[in-house]
């Protein structure tokens, strides 16, 4: 008998026998493997949390109580057990289930996450909130080793100590967030999970001294020194209770009567606690379990043998050309340094760490320290390269603009996942740092065409006096011959790739390709149409655009990014400046205003009208408008 579709909703699960609740654990893993295995998506996180949430709620009752899932990659068996199995096969596609938890999808997904560290700060204004209206449920906080090293949950940690609320926060202790964990906060934990006689310890001596006949209980109440002290000796989980926490555990997060014990105990709490579970990441798929990182996040897989489903002679990708041209760039130049914020294999600069160990640094889930670092490497004669994704270079907006950007320094930032990226949503997608890095002065900003031009602009990037950012795509690179020698780049000079009298397109970074194509189709129509690679979101090319201004009578800049504050909104600014837009229409395509979803990328670039199909469409409308107002004047 299949236990999980019997599960329509949490109370079900409740109903359930305990005895019956290893079966269940089977087939949601089971459920979780064959899904992924077809979608992709976030394999080894899930598998190691499946027990954790089968006993989060037997003993909670969502909606009504709060569970925040920190960046939320973990969710799936949550989503399961709340009423969404039947759509669980569409996890990641377009138009299905989100991969992370998302408030519009579902009354149990309490908070939408989607980046790490974000957790303890969430509940705790949720506490406040129950608080202040006077109600009594419970919020509870998921987070792991890894997100626990983010200074976000840190700050959260310390103000919920202080303000001693009921609140409840799970540390899920894998070992690994993406990659193995760097730092003294990991070391801490593994001296915690390896050393289980501070429990044992204390309860020993809390049970002696108060078996003494009429003074037991005032001999234990006035030995708290002692028992500190025993605490700080044996295991340091002080750390924890100094912050304000009642801490409970090491808990086995693969046992649930265990953990339903101790959930138990934490609700009949009315302080702050921190449950400390032990998980096995990829528990139970013999493939994720030997290689977690690996199946952190994946693509499609062979079940039977784990085996990644792969395009046979695909293009390199923009990682793997990044990586190789940086360690080419190493071998040359020793005050190159790279820098990952717990991403190497996702960056590419796991490589970089085996060739040059001495010049690289993973700083942990931690971006703003990763660049404000880089900044002091950089202050003393070394030249960074941080690569980060660009949708978590976002939190470090101020540290890019405080510490790099004003002091001018030597300074590169690599973005990957640039632009949209499809399965992974809304909290995932690039479509950004052009815009907040256009703002800061001093910053050069450059999207390459396609793989061989990223290592001509990495090599620019390194060998400029200044602050660079280079963004690249995630996935394979167009197909282009890759040339072994390097060259640097003028700054703010464009490429002209066709010429034409009528239509100039003028395309960064991905767009590049959609321009060409479509200049070929318009051509087909009978019109004249130039193609421009930007090639520098920033400083423009100023010349080559007043000279097309003068030729053409319409300009489309196509770029995957937000158009608010994009490459596009700077080319009209800039003309406007030059008085020349009234000779010449600026048409501006991107990403527009709204948050894009999670789906396959040909639907969501078809969605947000930057397919070939639409390209041509509005292209051709706005020119069309032009010569029919030209015709009746």
């Amino acid at each position: 008998m299949s236990l999980i579709s019997e599960i329509h909703s949490p109370e079900d699960l409740k109903k359930i026998d305990p005895s019956m609740l290893p079966q269940l654990c089977a087939e949601i893993r089971s459920l979780i493997i064959d899904v992924v295995s077809k979608n992709g998506g976030h394999l080894a996180p899930n598998l190691g949390v499946v027990e954790l949430t089968i006993a989060l709620h037997r003993v909670f009752s969502v909606p009504r109580d709060k569970i925040v899932w920190d960046v939320g990659h973990q969710s799936y068996i949550h989503k399961i057990l709340t009423g969404r199995l039947r759509d669980f096969p569409s996890l990641r596609t377009y138009g299905g289930l989100c991969g992370f938890p998302k408030r519009s999808e579902n009354p149990c997904d309490a908070f939408g996450t989607g980046h790490a560290s974000t957790s303890i700060s969430a509940a705790l204004g949720m506490a406040c909130a129950r608080d202040l209206s006077g109600d009594d449920y419970n919020v509870i906080a998921v987070i792991g080793d890894g997100a626990l090293t983010g200074g976000e949950a840190m700050e959260g940690l310390n103000h919920a100590g202080d303000l001693k609320k009921k609140l409840i926060v799970i540390l899920n202790d894998n070992e690994m967030s993406i990659s193995r964990n760097v730092g003294a906060l990991s070391s801490y934990l593994t001296e915690l999970r390896t050393d289980p006689a501070y429990s044992r310890v204390k309860a020993d001596v809390e049970g002696v001294l108060k078996a003494i006949p009429s003074i037991g209980t005032h001999v234990a109440k006035t030995v708290g020194r002692l028992k500190d002290s025993l605490k700080y000796f044996f295991v340091p989980g002080m750390f924890f209770e100094d912050l304000g926490f009642k801490y409970l555990g090491p808990v086995n997060g693969h046992d649930i009567p265990s953990l339903v014990e101790t959930l138990q105990k934490a609700k009949n709490l009315t302080e702050p606690v921190l449950i400390h579970v032990l998980t096995k990441k990829g528990k139970g798929y013999a493939p994720a379990e030997k290689s977690p990182n690996k199946f952190h996040g994946t693509g499609p897989f062979v079940v039977a043998t784990g085996e990644k489903i792969t395009k046979k002679d695909a293009p390199p990708t923009y990682t793997s050309v990044f990586s190789k041209t940086l360690i080419q760039l190493a071998d040359k130049n020793r005050n190159l340094v790279a820098i990952t914020a717990a991403m190497p294999e996702g960056t590419g600069l796991d490589a970089f760490q085996r060739v040059h160990p001495d010049r690289y640094f993973d700083v942990g889930i931690a971006e703003q320290h990763a660049v404000t670092m880089g900044a002091g490497l950089a202050a003393n004669g070394y030249h960074p390269v941080v690569a980060i994704y660009s949708t978590f270079a976002q939190r470090a907006f101020d540290q890019l603009l405080h510490d790099v950007a004003i002091q001018e320094l030597p300074f590169t930032l690599c973005l990957d996942r640039a632009g949209i990226v499809g399965d992974d949503g809304a909290t995932h997608h690039g479509n950004f740092d052009c815009s907040y890095l256009r703002l800061m002065p001093h910053f050069v900003i450059m999207a390459p065409k396609d793989e061989n031009e990223l290592r001509h602009m990495l090599y620019t990037a390194t060998e400029y006096e200044g602050p660079c950012a280079i963004r690249y795509p995630r996935g394979s690179g167009v197909g282009v011959p890759v040339t072994e020698s390097l060259h640097t780049l003028p700054i703010g000079r464009s490429e002209r790739l066709q010429e034409g009298s009528q239509i100039d397109l003028w395309a960064v970074g991905t767009m590049v390709e959609a321009a060409k194509l479509t200049a070929k189709r318009l051509r087909a129509k009978g019109l004249s149409v130039g193609v421009v690679n930007g090639r520098f979101i920033k400083p423009l090319d100023q010349e080559a655009l007043l000279e097309a201004s003068r030729k053409v009578k319409l300009i489309v800049t196509l770029e995957e990014n937000a158009l608010c504050g994009g490459y596009g909104e700077g080319i009209i600014s800039y003309l406007n400046q030059e008085n020349r837009l009234g000779d010449c229409r600026v048409l501006t395509l991107g990403i527009p205003d709204e948050f894009v979803s999670h789906g396959k990328r040909e639907f969501l670039l078809r969605d947000v009208r930057l397919d070939e199909d639409n390209l041509v469409e509005r292209i051709l409308t706005a020119y069309q408008e032009i010569e029919r107002e030209a015709l009746e004047q």
